[in-house]
């Protein structure tokens, strides 16, 4: 028996194992959605906007490693599509997103709710496709998936006409894809690794520079292995932030623009940086030209175009992080290389260990102010680290990379490249769908919270127990932070005038509320609010609205040259004195 376009389509991706799809109906899709309405096997999980379906589909993806699915109509459905799929993009996220369309005859008519999205996103899209011939959908759906998840991971889109999800043929599923043109290398050079292993052997003071692609590759045990044989210490991007086991007396914690003192001051004076599955991108470096003077590079990273792409590189090895570090691994053990540098690296350490101890982390506590800190520092401990963390984007976003210790992969879901506000929440939805079991928490400021807060509904009525923590300082406050350092404190349309009381938004939707507004009140606020099993909950946290994220390294400065705290109460005393 023949079956439509819109049946194929449902089997295809049961016969890529998906289980949910994230989406919202309208008119050129509404026939895969009622093929939808018979199906046991595949859950539709119907957000409230389809940027929101898009982020939950990453944070499935990002949660669990698989492929996320988004399936949407035609015009402005798709198009509220984009920001996500850029998103995804920039973080080498994988997802498949479907997008409905106006019948094949209609397109370029500007027919109703028609819109070129598959020009509009060729930009932000691994590859994407418009479908014009039912007999080439499933071919089409199986190379998505191959291309989505294959060599450097990121979104694919399919844009389906109404009249090829209406019209029938016979379904026939490809077992195999071969794409002549699309080959990623996953084997390394071996001549280049063994240069590399040469280099990590003789460095005095190496640096391993640990990215996304390690927690994308699965290689989170080889660079551990990596760090302890060869005594090297580990710095993390953003993206990067438990590939290495944060609490780890190699871990150096993040580096960059928010980066730890200690990660950053052994960057500029390492002479080796082993870069792994990084892009070097512009908030990791700061000031290029002067990145890491004193080292030769090494970059790993299965994307080609990323080696050289923004720093200067001595050894390139393209190549899966997995298959590339398990080689070197190999050669280094071969030449007995361990005991020979040890004595050497020791005393590499010790002068790292000198600056963890010059300037830690961290803050100033006040008993009557709650400090944003201070509430993700009792979230770690509440949690004793085991939970998957996302985050909106900002000041939040930071303090979440800095006081919370990463110790397995996939356990920080944050929009690196992107910087997207409002990804925060529905990423922590399609994470909860990912791992049902699993404590979610979403790290958010006010103005974040409020891009995507109508997906509580789709929390709330799928029984979701995913906890926001709501750092509010009723501003925006990264923004804020900036207008106060070098703008002269003039906060131009960053204060939040009007700031909902989060509380009676939770419950107006179903959901539970909680408030904290001392800092006695925030831990036993959060143990209220992890009890909360069968609804999401806001927890809202007062915090000083004057705090700032430290370190920071100005725009267009070399990342040693670091701005603290104190260093703006020096000027003032000095000030002061010359008044």
């Amino acid at each position: 028996m023949k079956k439509t376009g819109a049946e194929i389509l449902i089997e295809c991706l049961k016969k890529e194992g998906v289980k949910h799809v994230f989406g919202y109906p309208g008119g050129v899709v509404l026939n895969i959605f009622d093929v939808l309405y018979d199906e046991k096997d595949i859950k539709l999980i119907l957000t409230r906007h389809e940027q929101g379906a898009i982020h939950a589909a990453d944070g499935y993806a990002r949660a669990s490693g698989k492929v996320g699915v988004a399936l949407v109509t035609s015009g402005p459905g798709a198009t509220n599509t984009v920001t996500g799929i850029a998103n995804a993009s920039m973080d080498s996220v994988p997802l498949v997103v479907f997008s409905g369309q106006v019948p094949t005859m209609l397109i370029g008519n500007d027919a109703f709710q028609e819109a070129d999205i598959v020009g509009i996103t060729r930009p932000c899209t691994k590859y994407n496709y418009l479908v014009k011939d039912v007999n080439d959908l499933a071919q089409t759906v199986k190379e998505a998936f191959y291309i989505a998840l294959t060599g450097r991971p990121g979104p694919v889109l399919i844009d389906l006409p109404k009249d090829v999800t209406v019209g029938k043929t016979d379904f026939v599923w490809p077992e195999h894809v071969k794409i002549r043109s699309y080959n990623p290398t996953y084997e390394g050079n071996k001549w280049m690794i063994k240069q590399a292993a040469h280099e990590i052997a003789k460095a005095k003071k190496p640096v391993i520079m640990a990215g996304g692609g390690v927690i994308i590759s699965g290689a989170s045990k080889e660079l551990k292995e990596l760090a302890e044989l060869m005594h090297i210490p580990v710095t993390m991007t953003l993206m990067g932030l438990g590939g290495f086991p944060g609490t780890h007396s190699l871990s150096m914690g993040m580096l960059g623009m928010h980066g730890t003192y200690y990660s950053n001051m052994a960057v500029q004076n390492s002479d080796l940086i082993i870069g792994i599955g990084v892009r070097f991108d512009d908030r990791v470096t700061g000031k290029t030209a002067s990145f890491a003077p004193h080292a030769k590079i090494i970059h790993i990273d299965i994307d080609p175009t990323s080696i050289r792409k923004n720093v200067r590189v001595d050894i390139p090895v393209v190549g899966d992080v997995k298959s590339v570090l398990r080689e070197m691994l190999k050669v280094l053990k071969e030449e007995g290389v361990r005991e020979q540098w040890s004595a050497i690296r020791k005393a590499w350490l010790k002068q790292i260990e000198q600056w963890k101890h010059e300037r830690p982390l961290t803050y100033n506590y006040e008993e009557n102010v709650i400090k944003p800190q201070f509430v993700v520092e009792k979230i770690y401990e509440v949690t004793k680290g085991d939970a998957i963390i996302c985050t909106e984007v900002g000041q939040n976003q930071m303090w979440a990379a800095q006081f919370y210790k990463y110790d397995k992969p996939r356990r920080l879901l944050s929009s690196g490249g992107l910087g997207t506000m409002g990804f925060g929440f529905p990423a922590a939805i399609g994470a909860q769908f990912a791992y049902p079991d699993a404590l979610v928490i979403d790290i958010a400021g006010d103005g974040s919270i409020q891009m995507n807060i109508q997906e509580l509904a789709t929390a709330v009525i799928n029984k979701l127990p995913v906890k926001v923590a709501i750092l509010n300082n009723h501003y925006l406050g990264m923004v804020r932070q900036w207008q106060e350092m070098f703008f002269k404190e003039r906060y131009s349309y960053s204060n939040l005038d009007v700031v909902p009381d989060f509380v009676k938004v939770a419950e107006a939707y179903g959901a539970k509320g909680f408030r904290a507004t001392k800092p006695r009140d925030v831990e036993p606020v959060i143990r209220e609010a992890l009890k909360v099993k069968d609804r999401p909950v806001f927890i809202d946290f007062l915090v000083d609205w004057k705090e700032k994220v430290f370190p920071m390294v100005p725009a267009g400065a070399s990342i040693d040259e670091m701005i603290f705290e104190e260093k703006k109460e020096e000027e003032e005393k000095k000030l002061r004195a010359v008044k």
